[in-house]
């Protein structure tokens, strides 16, 4: 990149953006969860997490049927980790930085919703009750204090098409995830190469036993 492109300041960075913010850009953002808000985390199946941690910064996907992220009040988030690979990335990161910033999708629906906040971790065995599913628990759930809620609107969804069926890529088209550990394996002479067609073809009945 050409030195004389960067953008190093915010009034370089002001001039490529001369239009003014949107009112509606303003309002939308609140302090809480409020009864719209409300529902639209009751209808997400899936967010993304993105935490801070002592090696930088992390995106983590977290999804269950839909409502799975509790609405305790209208400051308070309840979130069942659920089972995992046990890398405890989010995790770690939270008791590093409690700062998380969570993005939610509900699938047909293009506006996403953004919320930001500070976590604590629980092990409260009457919390994690509340979050049993095929009767096991939570080993904890992620309570986030609320800061700032808004919708971003649909152009990106809009944009990649996300919900439209005839752009979903069939398997086969990417690499798996057992050609991906194969081939990385077979780079590190200190690592046994992994079967990754054995791999792929456990995973499917390996997730669904391992989903709780």
């Amino acid at each position: 990149m050409h030195h004389k492109f960067r953008i190093a300041s915010l009034d370089a960075l002001a001039a490529l953006y001369p239009n003014p913010i949107a009112p509606a850009s303003i309002h939308k953002e609140i302090d809480h969860i409020d009864a719209n808000y409300a529902a639209l985390i009751a209808a997400s199946p899936f967010f993304v997490l993105a935490t801070n941690g002592p090696d930088g910064l992390d995106c983590s996907p977290r999804g269950d049927q839909p409502g799975f992220v509790m609405v305790r009040d209208a400051k308070t988030l309840l979130i069942p980790d659920r089972r995992g690979n046990n890398r405890l990335d989010s995790l770690k990161n939270i008791l590093f930085d409690p700062r998380i910033g969570m993005l939610f999708l509900i699938p047909g629906y293009g506006e996403t919703l953004r919320v930001n906040g500070v976590a604590v971790l629980s092990s409260d065995p009457e919390l994690c009750r509340r979050f049993e599913m095929a009767g096991k628990l939570p080993a904890c759930v992620i309570m986030v204090t609320v800061e700032s809620v808004y919708f971003q609107c649909s152009r990106a969804v809009v944009r990649a098409e996300l919900w439209n069926p005839a752009k979903h890529v069939a398997r086969g088209v990417v690499p798996s995830a057992g050609t991906i550990l194969r081939d990385i394996t077979a780079r590190d002479a200190a690592v046994e190469t992994f079967d990754g067609e054995a791999y792929d073809k456990a995973l499917p009945e390996r997730v669904k036993a391992t989903l709780y």
